[in-house]
This record gives C-alpha cells, sequence and structure tokens, in this order.
C-alpha cells in the first residue's frame, strides 16, 4: 500500500491547484459578466436620456423651475487652487445659487487667499444646528460678490465640513464637491434634470468627474482639453471613464447606485439631515451617505430615486506620482471596506431590494473579494503552472479573461465617450487612451491591486487618517 501515497499526494496537490484556478477565474468571470450587464444598462441610459448638446436649451427649458442650490466647497490647504476654483463657481450658469466655500482649518494661506482675492471681510450668519461639527471661528463674504460665503471653522475632516455647510446653507437643495476642482459651466443646469423631472422622487444625483491635469485653466474655466504626457495621469483617464461612463450610469439605470462621488454631488438637504449628515468615522462618507440615503427610504417604504447623470462634468487634479496615487487607493478601498461592514446586513436583504442584491452585491464581488481573489491569482496560478500542477489551458484561460476582456471594456467606455459626449475631439487623443488601456494591464492593474491590498490591511488595522495628499495645481493658459 505504500507506494499508492505518493501518487494520491500528487493527485491531491493537483486538485488543489485546479480548484484555486477555478475559484479565481470564476470570479473573474463574475466580475467581468457584471461589467458587461453595467456596459448594456450604461448604453440604454445614454440612448433613453440623450444629452442636451446646447447649454442655453437647457436654460430656457429650466430657469424659470430650476430650486435654489447651495454650493458647498470644503477646503483644507487648497491655497494653490481655491481661488482659481472658487471663481470656476462664482461662473456657474444657473438662475439662483450661493457657494459655500468652508476653510476647514487650513494650515496654509487658503483663507487669506479668498479674503485678498475677493475683498472679504468678516460677518454674521445664522447657523442650524442640524447635524453635529467642529466649531465655527467666523464668517467672511463681501457686498461685491453677493454669492459668495466663506465660512472658516475648526479643522474636523471632509465631512465634518460639509456638514458645518449643511448648517449654514438656507436652500433645499444642497450641491457638495470638492474645492480643488473645476465645474462646467452648466454642470448645476444639467444635473438639475432629475429633480424637476422627478421632482417628488429624486433625492439625490451626481455627475462624471474627469481628470483637468493636462488641460488648460483660465480664470476657473477649463478652456482647452488636453492630455497629460504623464502616465499615470492617463491610466486614471481611462479608469475614470470606465467608473463613470459605465459602472456608475450602468448601476444608476439600475437603481442600485451605492456611490456619488464626493466631487460632485446633488442632495435634497431635508433627507441628508434627517440621516445625521455625513459620517465623520470613515474615509468613505460620500459612499456611506449615499447608503444611508437607500436605508432610510426603504426602511421607510417610500419611493425615491438617486440618479446619475453622465453630462455634468466636473474637472479635478489626479496624482501623478506613486507614492501620492497608492496613499488615495488605499484610502478608497478602506473607505468601501468601511461602508460595507457597517451596512453589511443590507447585503442580499430582500428588504432592501435592488441596493442589497445589486448594489451590495457588487460592493462584494468587486471591492471586497475582487482585489483579494485576483492578487491570489497573479500570485499562485503562473507559480502552480511552473510547478506542474497546472495545465496550461488553465493558465491561457486566466490571462484570457483578466486581459481580453478588460480591454473588450476599456474600449467599449471609450466608445461611449466618443459617441455620446465627445469631450476628446481629436482621433489622436483616442488612440492614446486606447494604447493606454492596452498598456495598463502590464504592470499597473497588479500594482493597483497591490494598493487595494494595502487598503485591506489598514482597515483590519482600524487606520483612520486620510494620509497627505499634495498638489500642483491646474495649468493656466498663461503659464
Amino acid at each position: 500500500m505504500s507506494p499508492a501515497l505518493p501518487i494520491d499526494w500528487a493527485d491531491w496537490m493537483v486538485a488543489c491547484a485546479e480548484a484555486i484556478a477555478l475559484v479565481v477565474i470564476v470570479t473573474g468571470l463574475l466580475q467581468t459578466a457584471f461589467y458587461f450587464v453595467q456596459l448594456v444598462y450604461a448604453g440604454a441610459a445614454l440612448a433613453g436620456r440623450p444629452p442636451v448638446p446646447r447649454s442655453a436649451t437647457l436654460w430656457r427649458r429650466y430657469s424659470e423651475q430650476a430650486p435654489a442650490i447651495s454650493v458647498l466647497a470644503p477646503a483644507y490647504n487648497e491655497e494653490l487652487n481655491i481661488v482659481e476654483s472658487t471663481r470656476s463657481l462664482l461662473a456657474l450658469q444657473y438662475p439662483d445659487f450661493e457657494v459655500i466655500v468652508i476653510n476647514d482649518g487650513s494650515k496654509d494661506a487658503t483663507l487669506q487667499r479668498l479674503i485678498d482675492a475677493y475683498g472679504l471681510a468678516r460677518v454674521d450668519r445664522f447657523v442650524d444646528g442640524a447635524v453635529a461639527h467642529a466649531d465655527i471661528r467666523g464668517f467672511y463674504a463681501s457686498p461685491d460678490v453677493p454669492r459668495l460665503l466663506v465660512v472658516d471653522k475648526e479643522n474636523g475632516g471632509k465631512a465634518d465640513a460639509l456638514n458645518a455647510g449643511i448648517n449654514c446653507c438656507r436652500t433645499s437643495l444642497f450641491c457638495a464637491i470638492d474645492a480643488d476642482s473645476i465645474l462646467e459651466s452648466d454642470a448645476l443646469l444639467r444635473v438639475i434634470r432629475p429633480f424637476i423631472d422627478d421632482p417628488h422622487l429624486t433625492i439625490a444625483a451626481g455627475g462624471t468627474i474627469r481628470i483637468a491635469n493636462g488641460c488648460r485653466v483660465d480664470s476657473g474655466r477649463i478652456v482647452g482639453i488636453g492630455l497629460p504626457r504623464s502616465f499615470l495621469a492617463l491610466v486614471q483617464i481611462v479608469e475614470y471613464l470606465r467608473a463613470f461612463l459605465m459602472a456608475r450610469l450602468g448601476l444608476s439605470r439600475m437603481q442600485a447606485l451605492t456611490v456619488i462621488s464626493g466631487a460632485f454631488g446633488l442632495f435634497k438637504r431635508r433627507h441628508v439631515v434627517e440621516v445625521g449628515g455625513y459620517s465623520h468615522a470613515t474615509v468613505g462618507e460620500d459612499m456611506e451617505l449615499v447608503i444611508k440615503l437607500h436605508r432610510l427610504m426603504r426602511d421607510r417604504g417610500q419611493e425615491y430615486r438617486i440618479d446619475f447623470i453622465a453630462e455634468p462634468v466636473c474637472w479635478t487634479e489626479c496624482p501623478d506620482s506613486l507614492q501620492i496615487l497608492s496613499r488615495q487607493r488605499a484610502r478608497w478601498q478602506r473607505g468601501a471596506l468601511e461602508c460595507f461592514a457597517k451596512h453589511k446586513d443590507m447585503l442580499f436583504n430582500r428588504k432592501y431590494g435592488r441596493i442589497g442584491f445589486v448594489g451590495f452585491g457588487q460592493i462584494l464581488l468587486v471591492d471586497v473579494v475582487g482585489p483579494l481573489i485576483e492578487v491570489l491569482g497573479y500570485a499562485l496560478i503562473p507559480l502552480l503552472w511552473a510547478l506542474g500542477l497546472l495545465a496550461l489551458p488553465w493558465l491561457l484561460a486566466f490571462l484570457a479573461i483578466t486581459f481580453t476582456l478588460g480591454l473588450f471594456l476599456s474600449m467599449a467606455t471609450l466608445v461611449l465617450e466618443e459617441i455620446q459626449l465627445r469631450r476628446f475631439p481629436r482621433a489622436r487623443e483616442l488612440a492614446v487612451l486606447a494604447a493606454v488601456a492596452v498598456l495598463e494591464n502590464f504592470g499597473y492593474r497588479q500594482l493597483s491591486n497591490f494598493w487595494r491590498l494595502q487598503g485591506w490591511w489598514q482597515w483590519m488595522r482600524k487606520k483612520q487618517n486620510w494620509g497627505t495628499m499634495t498638489r500642483k495645481g491646474f495649468a493656466t493658459s498663461g503659464g
């Protein structure tokens, strides 16, 4: 009997290797299948609600019925971009709005730059105590810029600053943006669309975030759209196109959207106050706010809509160094895990309908197990093949799923961009992005998953800090 043991042991090793390969490939197939469903729904959403090409048409259509909006821009150490960003907000094309910049205890010259640029002086302002936040040190305004209010407060983080803005605003709708970003001038006119089409149902809507690296900025406006020279910035452009034009648009069509980017989202103030505003003890406060809104409305049994609109665009500066990008990606991963763990009872819970099955199913598949399984596949499948424990067809199948289908999805997203939005009018730019979509599979994708594993590790260690994010500032037309 003893000679049979080595043969059984070898069979067992092969069976384990094939089981691991099967788990990796099946997970990859499920992810890819879900991405294809999102792509189909995204195409249907764009076909069902085609973009309005001219903002003048939107103005004629909505100017009489558009509700007032408060634009909340939290700022922490944003002295490089704060004046340009605020100028872009003040130049928005919208009938009735105010801009509230919240200086969240910046250690640089953010507040002084605003005071100098707009001739601000201290004023009084009523503050509602609806949601909690750190102490406010003062308000600044000028009769020459009646739409602008600057709130100076103790540092408490982005969520805390937004809560302060919610307490200070006087409108039923507020738009949360990042102060280091630039809204296109007609962004509010476009994102208000679902609130006018379905005023009693819509409680939140988000718009598209685009990378401004490589673009030229003049007086707080994007005056020239171009591509950056940095590969890291280019690959993030492709990532953002996939995330917004495919994933969020598709999930919105399914009414299973779990994230409205903190860089650009429009909310009904009343419902946000009812869920306690933005949560402090998370780095995924934008994601958790949307989940809390879903929970509130589902618990009440009320009909509602949370939409994503592709046309309104918010431009932001992305990291172009590995060190800063890794911190950002680890933080995003940590935020997704925090939200999933905090609201895990919603997963596959019939009470929460599509958001429980589709929305949380997507978080589980893509954010929770996705990086673990993919890195496991990268590490083990080639090793098992090298040891002769895995047949070549398994290895080729894994590579085909990882690269070929992922590449197809990226190309399909570029096609959607070209057909519907056309922010890149020159064929050369689309060709560059198509090449980047190929190259990202060889090194960058693996590195990105490693950063997500770092986020996993930080979440397990209950790390809470954001990490330092330094910026270079927008390229001005004169620079």
